[in-house]
């Protein structure tokens, strides 16, 4: 029998968030020098932070590899 250690795959789906949430930034991190789409851009910026962190708190408190699985598919 396989065993998972979720604490181990906590830390591989924190990676994956970190990399997708980063990806979502890019963009925003380029529209954000531009003055006229700065503010725009900063109040998308927040929704991406707002979304991510409740996707580590999701993280953070499960209980199943499956749990994290499905985390990572809704990403």
């Amino acid at each position: 029998m396989i065993k998972i250690n979720l604490q181990k795959a906590k830390n591989i789906t924190h990676e994956a968030r970190r990399a997708k949430r980063a990806e979502e930034f890019a963009p925003l991190d380029v529209k954000a020098t531009i003055p006229s789409e700065a503010t725009a851009a900063e109040e998308a910026r927040q929704a991406v932070r707002d979304k991510y962190a409740a996707i580590q708190t999701s993280i953070d408190t499960v209980a199943t590899v499956d749990e994290l699985k499905t985390i990572l598919e809704t990403m």
